[in-house]
């Protein structure tokens, strides 16, 4: 198998609207200016970073937004333009509502199992619900239909639909989601979680906890892994409270490493004895503090938040945001990480400024999908990165975006119609069909 970063692209809406109570970046930068086409020209950067360090990589498409279907849904009837004047003029919250690009963040587009977990042998995808907030539970029927487009081959794919929606099977994706494994040993699935439906456990007191139990343990039997490969550690509610919104903001883990702050999950030191048992020798595990990292640092910074990444020397290289090199506490942990006994051997620093803005490091950029070769060539779409492919979508983001992206031009109805054509556009270069709702 080898791994693919499926990055999301950013949207042309790409807006500070402080959407997620909990997400302290997306809290803190509310109400400026953004710059869509700079956003997502350093993501498309980022793409070409990975992908020349030699890992595997690919792209998802944004949604569309303002999500008129939403608004119509809502009550707000006539053209499309007539649709946005009125919810500007009615309800305004709405229309910011509808209209976050937060999809760039496909670390919580899905939840995904390689064939060689699953007991039927295919590569097992489920869209997240995302129902815990409006403004991204818009997004799990489009992103369904992106994946079934691109893994349309149900002989080597199964995309089940997003769990039902509700409080109950809350589902974040793979923001919650870890898979280690080490030669010789099963692939070992961390399924985090934050609050239970039916099990009354201690939770955070300042934010919510987003992720339930019940939900990862559907998405276990969904995607029929071996209940022995399956740990289901609750995160640590004071590290909800710091910030950490999602396990990725405090830990992150790939192949036969994990690192992870100690606020991560509740009993991590239980965690780890487990992990060792289970994946023998070759797992190592770097540890931070409070005392080395405080907490405000880690969420400040998303040193966790990155991508580890494996070399094709066998190596890992860690990218990170150009925050953890400016924030001594942050680049004092990754220095020790590559200095101790790891895998880890190099840490990158990339700008990913606009997306750290709105509370999305690296990691909430990519989904992680590993893929046969076979499995591969069984994909149509034309997803995967080339320099050919690059080019041609700096080209589309340099003729569809804007510059600058103020609040009130959420209001503009022309941006919309920007979107759409920009988007209609897009799902031709990458060969994916009709997958949006305007294109029916």
């Amino acid at each position: 198998m080898r791994e693919y970063n499926f990055d999301g692209l950013v949207g042309p809406t790409h807006n500070y609207a402080g959407l997620s109570p909990g997400n302290l970046a997306s809290q803190s930068h509310v109400g400026e200016s953004s710059h869509p086409r700079e956003a997502a020209l350093q993501g498309l950067e980022k793409m070409r970073f990975v992908s020349g360090l030699g890992v595997g990589q690919a792209v998802l498409p944004p949604q569309p937004r303002p999500s008129l279907r939403a608004l119509r849904t809502l009550g707000f009837t006539g053209t499309d333009e007539e649709v946005i004047t009125r919810a500007a003029r009615e309800a305004e919250h709405l229309l910011r509502l509808t209209s976050s690009a937060s999809s760039m963040w496909t670390a919580n587009a899905a939840t995904v199992a390689p064939s060689s977990d699953t007991a039927d042998g295919r590569v097992h995808l489920t869209p997240a619900n995302l129902s815990q907030m409006f403004h991204r539970a818009l997004e799990a029927d489009t992103t369904h239909a992106v994946l079934r487009a691109i893994f349309a081959d149900e002989k080597h794919f199964a995309v089940h639909a997003p769990l039902p929606p509700g409080s109950h099977f809350a589902d974040e994706g793979a923001a919650n989601h870890t898979r280690l494994a080490t030669p010789g040993h099963a692939g070992v699935h961390l399924l985090a979680w934050g609050r239970s439906a039916w099990q009354d456990v201690a939770g955070p007191k300042r934010f919510p906890a987003r992720q339930t139990l019940e939900a990862s343990q559907a998405l276990a039997r969904l995607h029929q892994l071996d209940a022995r490969t399956v740990l289901f550690p609750q995160q640590h509610p004071e590290g909800i409270d710091a910030g950490a919104f999602h396990t990725d903001v405090l830990a992150v883990g790939n192949e036969r490493f994990l690192m992870l702050h100690e606020l991560a999950f509740v009993d991590h030191p239980g965690l780890l004895q487990v992990l060792r048992e289970k994946l023998g020798p070759d797992f190592r595990a770097v540890v931070a503090s409070s005392a080395e990292l405080p907490p405000k640092d880690a969420v400040k910074a998303y040193p966790f938040n990155s991508q580890v990444l494996t070399l094709p020397d066998g190596t890992m290289a860690i990218v990170a945001p150009i925050e953890s090199r400016e924030t001594p506490a942050a680049r004092g942990f990754l220095e020790r990480v590559v200095a101790e006994d790891t895998p880890v051997k190099a840490v990158h620093y990339l700008d990913v400024r606009q997306s750290m803005n709105n509370g999305g490091g690296p990691a909430c950029l990519r989904q992680r999908v590993w893929l046969t070769d076979t499995e591969r060539r069984a994909i149509h779409a034309d997803v995967f990165y080339t320099p050919a492919l690059h080019e041609s979508l700096a080209a589309w983001v340099r003729r569809h975006y804007r510059d600058v992206l103020r609040p009130k031009d959420l209001q503009d109805p022309s941006l919309a119609r920007e979107t759409m054509t920009a988007l209609d556009e897009l799902t031709r270069i990458l060969k994916l069909g009709s997958v949006y709702d305007f294109q029916q």
